[in-house]
């Protein structure tokens, strides 16, 4: 091969390698929403939850099933450590993508803009029975009786335990709270990524946890609970939101510990089929680098914490807009 064309074709490959985002996709608040791109996501979930489970992951049954193995599989591992944010937007990530390959969204992944709804969850338009996703849970088990979730049935769950059981809820107003504008603004506030982190996983996360109750309450076995996703997703864009006050510093700013208490507050005992994390891939210690590696399970490619760092980069390519 002439050595003008060996030229033309390397430089062709690495600017294919090396090709910026372009298109960014667009994630927008719920409420945001017309009631057709509603619809448009409530069906794709639902596609998840009716395609059979294809990675073999304990007690999965569906594709909707393994992406909350993912969760229940890693709970002592990523949370109370430096990589729980980083590792919430990967599965996010993953989700979203799975609804567009495999499922035929044509959206992107929305998130429930809490801080509106704080304190009055139970008037929350996202619980309405057609347009949302059901109501509050009733009867013994407060399982969800109304809305396009209501005889879907978990096979993970509650916690580490996995028999079938309903998707439940039990909404506290006292608890949604945690979501207020306040608490948003304390941790926008913050000054480094220790501090940052670790008031987002306090509160506002535990205020949309608790706000929704039961499912939602269980820090193992949470994404049974299609709600999970848009709640992660409010808080990927908190994340992004504190960052983004000076990119220069925080698209590479992690720390933290690999390892989290054997007793976590809120979450069940680890049971001994789970093995305590040592450390991960890339990343053994007990301190979080951006060399640690987030385990999809199959559920996509593994990322390092390098790799979701930006989400406008392009692997992640994607935007918040604001409501």
């Amino acid at each position: 091969m002439p050595k003008l064309a060996i030229l033309i074709l390397v430089c062709l490959l690495a600017s294919l390698s090396s090709a910026a985002c372009v298109t960014k996709r667009k994630r927008q608040a719920w409420h945001k929403f017309d009631n057709t791109q509603k619809l448009a996501y409530i069906n794709a979930e639902l596609c998840l939850m009716q395609k059979p489970a294809t990675l073999g992951l304990p007690s999965a049954k569906t594709r909707f099933d393994e992406f909350q193995a993912i969760h229940q599989l890693q709970a002592y591992a990523t949370h109370f450590v430096g990589a729980f944010l980083p590792f919430h937007r990967a599965i996010l990530h993953a989700h979203e993508s799975a609804l567009r390959s495999e499922c035929n969204y044509a959206g992107f992944q929305p998130y429930w803009q809490e801080q509106l709804d704080a304190g009055k969850f139970k008037s929350s338009a996202i619980f309405d029975p057609v347009y949302g996703f059901g109501g509050d849970g009733s009867g013994p088990n407060n399982c969800i009786t109304t809305g396009p979730f209501a005889n879907y049935t978990n096979h993970l769950g509650p916690s580490y335990e996995n028999t079938d059981h309903c998707i439940d809820r039990k909404i506290n107003d006292v608890m949604s709270a945690g979501s207020a504008q306040k608490e948003v603004n304390s941790c926008l506030a913050k000054t480094t990524w220790v501090a940052a982190w670790n008031c987002i996983e306090a509160q506002p996360h535990g205020g949309g946890h608790g706000g929704v109750g039961a499912q939602m309450m269980n820090g193992v076995s949470s994404p049974g609970d299609p709600l999970f996703y848009l709640h992660h997703t409010w808080l990927d864009k908190i994340w992004w939101d504190w960052q983004a006050k000076d990119k220069k510093k925080r698209l590479s700013e992690i720390s933290g510990t690999n390892i989290a208490p054997d007793n976590i507050p809120g979450f069940p005992p680890r049971p001994p089929n789970i093995p305590k994390p040592t450390g991960a891939a890339g990343d053994p210690g007990n301190t979080t680098t951006l060399n640690h590696v987030l385990n999809m399970y199959g559920n996509g490619p593994n990322r390092t914490i390098a790799d979701v760092m930006d989400i406008g980069n392009d692997i992640l390519c994607y935007e918040y807009i604001e409501p």
